[in-house]
């Protein structure tokens, strides 16, 4: 599978913040990624989120738009940015057909439910994979 070799060729999987409050959801699309070679780790609202992200490394951000608690993925995203600058982010949502580019962080990514975890995956690889290269230059 694409998305799990892009992962494997790091030196260490990408780690994916899921942040999605529908627990069969998050079950689901975490179990999934992880199948793919991806190290997921899970919340369910962005207060929780952006604890992870203080405290521990996260190669990307993927968070559902509508999210409880007062803070929607939206705002995450900018919080998320102010802690990690070239932190990449992918957004979902069932409820919202796409987000304006004044509402998004530049450079993410907006993916509409439902959506194959599968797909996800090769986006977030390659996502990464180009974040990770505009970073370290290869050398010949």
């Amino acid at each position: 599978m694409v998305a799990m070799d892009m992962a494997l060729r790091a030196s260490e999987p990408i780690r994916i913040l899921l942040v999605e409050d529908e627990f069969l959801i998050a079950e689901w699309v975490g179990q999934a990624l992880s199948e793919q070679g991806f190290a997921v780790h899970t919340v369910s609202n962005a207060r929780d989120a952006l604890r992870h992200l203080a405290a521990a490394p996260v190669d990307v951000l993927f968070t559902d738009i509508n999210l409880p608690a007062g803070m929607d993925g939206a705002a995450l995203a900018r919080h998320a940015r102010e802690l990690l600058p070239d932190l990449p982010v992918v957004y979902a949502s069932a409820r919202v057909a796409a987000l304006e580019r004044h509402e998004r962080v530049p450079g993410a990514i907006f993916v509409p439910k439902p959506y194959a975890p599968a797909a996800v995956g090769r986006l977030i690889a390659s996502l990464v994979d180009s974040a990770r290269a505009t970073l370290v230059p290869e050398f010949a």
